[in-house]
């Protein structure tokens, strides 16, 4: 190898460490306010380690309802992806191996619904739950939350699904199973990850989703996440910046840990078929 292209790939090296530091340091920044107390934070000069840190922002906000709200967030993320992941399955299933009228329409119209900005279906959303009487009720937002991730996770597992040939399925019915057991026992373990990165992009859309959930959980008991952190920040009154910091760290949290637990499946699943078809 030559000096040229050691060089240039020394280089190259070093421009993705500074590009993945700078990155980072948000999360740094938010991790270490989190630990500094209020006239460090206010201060003009800023601290960048926190030294004679304190833990007195967490005290606040585990004194505050944070659990409640973690619980209320949780299970309406879980109802979100697994509700997600069912109907956009089997949509994606249908598009891909059954050829019926109006199907080049469907596609069209997940499509077009992608392109509706989110705002201008809070009046009819809202007039809906009311009329269900689900206004500020876990069911409720994680429908609407799963109307708002069905469009492009069927458009996501489409292509995965096209990424599994037919003649797999073909070849399992030949030796004896039905169309049912082919699809379980071979297409199906194919999938996984493309189940698992699609559930991914549903995960983050539901736990950190704002605006929809300020609009139909409108009683402090029945805020998620997001809205809670805005408690810190209060009209009238100095926000608490390390309240806010450390509540945003203990949010992302559970984000970490999912990602970790489906790090593989979901990198293999990124580059397996999710561009396909």
């Amino acid at each position: 190898m030559s000096t040229r292209i050691r060089t240039r790939q020394r280089s190259l090296g070093l421009l993705a460490v500074v590009i993945a530091l700078l990155w980072m340091f948000p999360v740094y920044w938010m991790l270490n306010s989190s630990f500094l107390p209020y006239n460090r934070i206010r201060a003009s000069e800023p601290s960048f380690v926190p030294l004679n840190g304190t833990l007195s922002a967490y005290s606040r906000v585990f004194d505050s309802n944070f659990f409640d709200t973690l619980r209320t967030s949780a299970m309406v993320t879980g109802l979100t992806v697994v509700a997600a992941l069912l109907f956009a399955f089997l949509a994606a299933l249908a598009l891909s191996r059954f050829r019926f009228r109006g199907r080049r329409s469907f596609i069209l119209a997940v499509l077009i619904i992608q392109m509706i900005p989110a705002e201008g279906l809070f009046i009819s959303q809202f007039k809906l739950l009311e009329g269900w009487q689900l206004l500020n009720n876990v069911i409720g937002l994680s429908l609407l939350y799963t109307a708002a991730v069905v469009p492009f996770t069927i458009w996501m597992l489409r292509g995965f699904v096209n990424g599994v040939p037919r003649e797999l399925e073909e070849a399992a019915q030949v030796d004896g199973c039905s169309r049912l057991q082919a699809f379980f026992r071979i297409t199906l373990p194919l999938l996984a990850p493309g189940l698992v990165a699609s559930g991914v992009f549903a995960f983050l859309q539901a736990w950190n989703e704002f605006t929809l959930s300020l609009v139909i959980m409108t009683r402090p008991e029945n805020m998620t996440l997001p809205l809670w952190l805005r408690t810190f920040t209060e009209a009238n009154r100095v926000s608490d910046w390390a309240g806010i910091m450390a509540g945003a760290v203990l949010v992302a949290v559970p984000v970490m840990i999912f990602f970790l637990l489906v790090q593989h499946r979901m990198t293999s699943g990124l580059v397996s078929g999710a561009v396909k078809g």
